[in-house]
């Protein structure tokens, strides 16, 4: 199995929520999004842990089965297949979450995520947390 991370995800195994861990640890591959890296530096800067919280991250980033991906054309395309889809259902989602749905489906993984309004991303392959 390879799984993408949305950036609850990444908190949750942090914190060591038990599914999350065993999902990322039975992985062949773990991708994140630089999209989903964006939103963990922004949430790190409102804690009085950045250093802490950053360095865990680029720890993570670098291990062997875990890849970062870049945002790219394709996934340009992707995102704007998805929003064109939600737009014609009228069921928006938040911008940053079609961005990590396009890179899901660029990577050809599951979205690992708590969110579930990811229901709504048509031919997104993902695993919805609780």
């Amino acid at each position: 199995m390879r799984i993408l991370l949305d950036t609850n995800a990444y908190t949750a195994m942090v914190e060591g929520h038990e599914k999350v861990c065993a999902l990322v640890r039975m992985s062949e591959q773990v991708i994140v999004s630089m999209v989903v890296v964006g939103e963990l530096l922004a949430g790190f800067r409102h804690s009085s842990r950045f250093e802490v919280n950053s360095r865990m991250l680029d720890d993570f980033l670098r291990g062997p089965y875990v890849q970062a991906v870049p945002v790219s054309r394709t996934t340009a395309d992707r995102f704007g297949r998805v929003w064109a889809g939600l737009k014609a259902k009228a069921k928006p989602i938040p911008t940053n979450d079609m961005w990590i749905a396009a890179h899901a489906m660029e990577t050809g993984t599951d979205l690992l995520s708590f969110d579930k309004h990811f229901d709504e991303v048509d031919g997104l392959a993902w695993i919805r947390l609780s």
